[in-house]
């Protein structure tokens, strides 16, 4: 048995690291698609709650959109504010044999994640489209659009960028709490650093691998997100294309001149 810290570390990679990355490439398709679902959930929910009551509206309407938000209202505080392990206890071993639903530990795993997270992006997402200034609500309004159209064509895609953080934050979140799913059988990475642990006696070897590859993951997510962050800013400088020959003076650039200059250079 090695006396040193870094060849107990390689004895116990040695021996478990397959088993410990098959556990992590679980750990990670479990938090990609529950935060893929639970963004699909929160842009739902956060536009449904968002959709004005105006007095000249059908009573039918107003009563059924009160109710709607109320139903919404109440799964995003239940889901805020109850531990993730308390709720996979309870839809797994609970919920799911009551109404007679089999599912094995991942499909529930990801029904879990996804319905947790979509909680927490609903409150998201209705901060992203209320941080967007209300003229443009009423511009789009003012030109015949929908709530539906101008939430898909006007404020979302500005909402997306807001938001795009916290969208990321959950993304590093669910990687990291993807492990207490443990508790209903999924065999994810901390399941398996248990089992090595108990296997060798090396608790502080075991775990120092177990830290390195959950960063590993949140760093990678992290950089490309930011990446992603960063292309949808767009390019720092650009220049206004017109038409208008009395603008030309200033400096703008001429989309048709230029166009045809590279035609002719063709």
């Amino acid at each position: 048995m090695p006396t040193d810290f870094f060849s107990r570390v390689m004895l116990v990679f040695n021996r478990y690291g397959m088993s410990m990355l098959q556990g992590a490439g679980t750990s990670l398709k479990i938090a990609l698609v529950g935060t893929l679902a639970g963004c699909v959930i929160g842009f739902a929910a956060g536009i449904v709650q968002t959709i004005p009551a105006q007095r000249g509206d059908n009573p039918a309407k107003r009563g059924l959109l009160w109710i709607v938000k109320a139903v919404l209202n109440a799964y995003v505080e239940f889901f805020r504010g109850t531990p993730m392990m308390a709720q996979a206890m309870f839809i797994y071993y609970g919920l799911l044999p009551l109404l007679k639903i089999n599912m094995t530990s991942i499909q529930a795993a990801y029904f879990i994640l996804s319905i947790n997270t979509g909680a927490y992006m609903a409150e998201t997402v209705r901060g992203g489209i209320l941080s967007i200034d209300s003229g443009q609500t009423e511009g789009a309004k003012a030109i015949g659009m929908t709530h539906v159209q101008t939430m898909m064509y006007v404020i979302l895609p500005q909402a997306l960028r807001n938001i795009m953080p916290q969208i990321g934050n959950n993304l590093i979140i669910n990687i990291k709490d993807s492990c207490v799913l443990s508790v209903i059988g999924v065999v994810e990475l901390l399941y398996k650093t248990k089992a090595a642990a108990g296997a060798l006696y090396m608790n502080f070897e075991t775990y120092t691998i177990t830290m390195i590859m959950y960063f590993i993951m949140t760093f990678t997510c992290s950089r490309i997100l930011r990446w992603w962050e960063d292309r949808m800013d767009g390019a720092d400088n650009f220049d206004l294309a017109t038409t208008d020959t009395l603008a030309h003076t200033s400096g703008m650039y001429s989309y048709q001149a230029d166009k045809s200059a590279k035609e002719e250079g063709r």
